[in-house]
């Protein structure tokens, strides 16, 4: 297994335990873990501020209020002239998702991986999903809200997560048939879930 590099490419929806499940299946495949990690990593490939990148994290059209942010140095024609805009900023975050895959073994969480790394033959996409009630508790308990709060929370994300993949992707966020595997992570839990999907991973590459 050491000497098969895998790439796992994961979609979720919000309250899913996607990141916590990503990060179990790091550790069991010895890949390297790449969330919000890949904004530093972008900003890194672009010579642009790591806010930037934050103000853009799959939210399509950033544009509009990203002046509303605090970044020294930065004028609205400065980006221009230097050539930054939404898809130039995307373009940036896929070099460098595609240069952290050719490096060995990696799970990647959202920023449309799984389309950008579509062409590689060792790449593998899941979608984790999950009941809304199991959803709710999870956001409750990790982002102090109520109820009420945390589903309209869950609802503005998934709207701006979804329209950001949907519009660079062509594909539909979510669709079955836009993934190798999905999967509701509230039948078995994270733990199994993951197990679940490493057997798969396993069985698809013969591993």
């Amino acid at each position: 297994m050491a000497d098969t590099n895998i790439i796992i490419n994961i979609g979720r929806q919000l309250g899913s335990g996607g990141h916590d499940i990503g990060r179990m299946l790091a550790l069991d495949f010895g890949a390297k873990y790449y969330d919000r990690e890949l904004l530093n990593l972008a900003a890194k490939e672009s010579g642009f501020s790591e806010k930037l990148f934050e103000a853009h994290d799959e939210r399509k059209g950033f544009l509009r209020g990203l002046f509303n942010i605090q970044a020294a140095h930065v004028t609205e024609g400065s980006l221009y002239r230097s050539g930054f805009t939404q898809e130039s900023l995307f373009q940036f975050q896929s070099e460098a998702i595609r240069k952290a895959a050719q490096g060995g073994s990696c799970v990647f969480v959202g920023r449309c991986a799984d389309y950008v790394l579509r062409d590689f033959p060792n790449a593998v996409s899941v979608f984790i999903t999950a009941s809304m009630a199991f959803r709710i508790s999870q956001v409750m308990n990790k982002q102090h809200l109520d109820h009420d709060q945390a589903r309209k929370f869950i609802e503005q994300k998934e709207s701006s997560r979804a329209a950001y993949y949907n519009y660079y992707t062509g594909k539909k966020w979510g669709a079955a048939e836009s993934y190798d595997l999905c999967i509701d992570s509230s039948i078995l839990g994270l733990q199994q879930t993951e197990q679940l999907i490493a057997e798969f991973i396993r069985k698809r590459f013969k591993i």
